[in-house]
């Protein structure tokens, strides 16, 4: 069964914890100096923020799946669509280790398709320090792909914006 992911960029984490502990009746299931996460039933989510120098807001969506043949088939039906695939393989990422790929929907938000293969200590050593500066990324090498100058490739969400729906 996959599972739904979203990752959101914050400013004050601590404080961001608070709030979603309270949103969602639950501690998170990690936490870090510089990232949370919980791994929620119902709604069967994982839903994690992070303060690491992003523009807060929506970092990217995607779908985590529980084993190597549910993203094989997910990646089956991307390709068949004739999605653009950023496939990363196996990296680290977000204190786990995992065989991943990225799409960008029509609006250019990032979705992460990935299966935790297990916890590392670190937030993120998938690719290069050079190559995350060369695609603008200072602060991470990991999470949602860049757009050269270090825009994030998905869509911020307006602090402002309290539209419905």
């Amino acid at each position: 069964m996959k599972r739904f992911h979203v990752h959101v960029s914050v400013a004050d984490l601590p404080a961001s914890i608070r709030y979603y502990s309270a949103l969602f009746a639950a501690e998170p299931s990690v936490v870090k100096d510089d990232y949370a996460k919980w791994m929620l039933e119902d709604p069967r989510v994982n839903f994690a923020i992070s303060a690491r120098g992003a523009k807060p807001g929506l970092d990217h969506l995607g779908f985590q799946t529980d084993d190597a043949g549910e993203l094989a088939a997910l990646k089956k039906q991307a390709e068949a669509a004739d999605m653009a695939l950023l496939d990363e393989g196996e990296t680290t990422c977000c204190y786990a280790r995992s065989e991943k790929y990225w799409v960008t929907d029509p609006q250019g938000i990032a979705w992460e398709h990935f299966h935790t293969l297990g916890d590392v200590p670190v937030y993120g050593e998938s690719r290069p320090k050079e190559q995350g500066r060369e695609q603008g990324q200072e602060n991470s090498s990991c999470c949602a792909p860049r757009a050269p100058g270090g825009k994030p490739v998905g869509i911020a969400v307006a602090a402002g914006n309290r539209s419905c729906c």
